[in-house]
């Protein structure tokens, strides 16, 4: 009897079964269609909707993991509200001279309307630059700017790591703390991950120092945030002076760590230029969550003293990131290499530049352009060595020379242009900088500044051998089918 009742029992539990099953599918495919359609509207490029349409459709579980992480964007949120933004423009006791005092190229004109048009980045005349291309260098003079702080001390980096270099700062940072010194630090959570830099934050915590990630992960809710991080390298003191790089605080950018030599570059700027990164830390520490800073910035009197500085330079602070409507630094980079007519020089570890960018370039070096390009023989990154090595050869078909830096590590992101523009800072030449990552660059619109850059670009050359294309073309199959599969992965990378 009861054989037969599970016997006529199980057309109905089959029944249920199917119709359970039927709901999950059409639920998971009603999930696929919504990201499609979600992929679509954004009118994203062509390539990149398209490699994220064929993801969901052929791999749906994977694809559709790989985009909550990967895919979103932020595009047009707002980081500060426009209420918020009046006040701080209100507070800043500096603000830029209503007219140019100075004869500047028509394409560094058309280059600062830009900036201005796209990031909203004011132009400061008359400050002093201190270029550093030694990590070592940069930390002298940062630390010792840092232990003559009397008021307050914002700083952000992408990493700070508990070692030998973060300690040497936290010791610093807490003496100024104990003396009545304000301090807040931005750093990354992506960036600064592990439990040893969480010891060194607590330690700085537990003496009055104000410490914060700019995006923190939680599974599962906040998982989406891992694709966005904060790569800006910027230091405050007292409103007066700043700092502004590709330089991070951990030890091997001051003795080169495995491999030796760490190559990177920054600038150490004094005069009323300092008021952009101000407004710049005060943003992202509003869009934190925390109130809206009003520090004041003041002009030190005598700010022309640094020593290895250059005077009299025009600057704008260049900020980009994914909340940005036009891709501010993608655009600042098509626009001067577009422009250029003699001369173009790039650093970067990375080069994975999107389409728009490499056509430039090719441009220029087509149209007779010196065109130069110096990457790492051997990066910190594999993956990222495979598929910057894969535009070389369309970078040698077009005449750009390209150089690789044999010495260590060459982890400095310039790009200079003819003989009066120069950018150095955060961003690198890759699709993670341009689209995904928050980034912090300064213009410095200066021929001294432009001559000295490219002393030591040249100097660099020393340590570099150049790609020759018939060179190139033999190395072997292997590596060229790992070049490929790289590239492939270069929008996420």
């Amino acid at each position: 009897m009861i054989f037969m009742a599970s016997v006529c029992h199980f057309p109905l539990l089959f029944a249920y079964g199917s119709l359970l099953l039927w709901t999950l599918v059409a639920a998971y495919a009603l999930l696929i269609t919504t990201l499609i359609v979600a992929v679509l509207s954004e009118n994203r490029n062509p390539l990149k909707a398209l490699g994220w349409v064929m993801a969901l459709l052929l791999f749906p579980v994977g694809g559709a993991i790989l985009y909550f992480v990967f895919g979103r964007s932020m595009r047009n949120v707002k980081m500060i509200s426009r209420r918020n933004r009046r006040r701080l423009l209100n507070s800043e006791s500096h603000r830029p001279l209503p007219k140019l005092n100075r004869e500047l190229s028509p394409e560094n004109k058309q280059r600062i309307m830009l900036g201005y048009s796209v990031a909203e980045a004011m132009v400061y005349p008359s400050n002093s630059i201190r270029i550093f291309n030694d990590g070592g260098e940069m930390f002298d003079s940062l630390f010792a700017d840092i232990s003559s702080a009397r008021r307050y001390i914002n700083l952000q980096f992408y990493i700070i790591a508990n070692d030998k270099l973060g300690q040497r700062l936290a010791d610093i940072l807490i003496e100024r703390a104990h003396s009545g010194v304000k301090i807040r630090i931005i750093y990354d959570y992506v960036g600064s991950f592990g439990s040893q830099t969480a010891l060194l934050f607590n330690r700085l915590r537990s003496n009055g120092i104000e410490v914060h990630s700019f995006f923190r992960i939680q599974f599962p809710e906040k998982l989406g945030r891992l694709n966005w991080r904060n790569h800006r390298k910027a230091v405050i003191i007292d409103g007066n002076i700043g700092y502004i790089g590709g330089i991070n605080v951990a030890q091997r950018y001051v003795d080169g760590g495995t491999f030796g030599r760490w190559r990177d570059m920054a600038a150490r700027i004094t005069g009323p230029g300092v008021v952009a990164l101000q407004h710049n830390f005060a943003i992202d520490w509003k869009f934190m969550g925390h109130e809206l800073l009003t520090d004041e910035v003041t002009e030190p009197e005598d700010y022309t003293s640094c020593n290895g500085s250059i005077d009299d330079v025009m600057v704008q602070i260049i900020a980009s990131g994914p909340t940005n409507r036009w891709g501010n630094t993608h655009m600042l980079f098509i626009k001067a290499i577009s422009g250029a007519k003699k001369r173009i020089f790039i650093q970067t570890p990375y080069f994975l530049p999107s389409e728009g960018l490499l056509t430039a370039l090719q441009c220029a070096a087509l149209s007779g352009v010196d065109v130069r390009l110096m990457l790492p023989y051997k990066s910190d990154s594999a993956v990222l060595t495979h598929a910057s090595a894969s535009y070389v050869e369309e970078s040698l078909l077009a005449g750009i020379k390209v150089y690789f830096y044999e010495a260590g590590m060459l982890h400095g992101k310039l790009l200079l242009v003819d003989d009066d523009f120069v950018t150095l800072g955060s961003t690198n030449f890759d699709y993670r900088s341009f689209e995904h990552n928050f980034e912090e660059n300064i213009v410095m619109y200066s021929h001294e500044v432009n001559n000295a850059i490219a002393e030591l670009y040249k100097k660099d050359m020393d340590d570099c051998s150049q790609i020759k294309l018939s060179e190139w073309n033999r190395r072997p199959s292997m590596r060229k089918g790992r070049e490929s599969l790289c590239r492939l992965l270069s929008p996420i990378l």
